[in-house]
């Protein structure tokens, strides 16, 4: 069996080289035409249509380029509340501060302040009904904020577009 063995010259295993330079580069370059393929794809998918384009018409209403009418922009004021603390329904030992701002149309609110007052007020009187769990978590946190937002489009007659909490601290 020794005699068979020497007989032969080994020869060493081809190492493996990988791919050379040019392969590399054409790899490369196919990956990036077809990640672009992809991106402008889905960029023409979700695209809203018309909406680069845009022409002003007469009396403040848009148009973009397929017909498609635009509300106008309409701009926004906001005013911060005075902060609320109370104690909740239940657990009574439990205080919560809450600051908030609310957000209506135009620069100026006719009578604000006392609108200001009302809703804090009334945000006083709703967060006294609550209780630990009713505002626990995210769920109870947008209930909170949508019930505030109803009071206060209530109690301004619409004027009040949105109540924005800012803070919120259990304690």
């Amino acid at each position: 069996m020794a005699g068979k063995m020497e007989g032969r010259a080994e020869t060493p295993p081809k190492a493996s080289r990988g791919m050379s330079l040019a392969q590399n580069a054409i790899a490369f370059a196919v990956a990036a035409l077809i990640a672009a393929g992809v991106g402008g794809a889905s960029g023409f998918q979700t695209a809203h249509p018309g909406a680069s384009v845009v022409k002003a018409q007469g009396g403040g209403v848009a148009k973009t380029g397929d017909g498609a009418k635009v509300p106008p922009m309409v701009e926004m004021g906001s005013m911060d509340l005075a902060p609320v603390v109370t104690n909740l329904a239940s657990p009574a030992d439990v205080w919560v501060r809450l600051e908030a701002t609310m957000l209506f149309e135009g620069k100026t609110l006719p009578h604000g302040e006392a609108l200001a007052g009302e809703i804090a007020g009334d945000i006083l009187a709703y967060l006294r009904t609550e209780t630990l769990a009713q505002i626990q978590g995210v769920a109870g946190l947008e209930h909170l904020r949508q019930d505030l937002n109803d009071r206060a489009s209530i109690r301004s007659e619409g004027k009040v577009r949105a109540l924005i909490i800012r803070s919120l601290v259990v304690q």
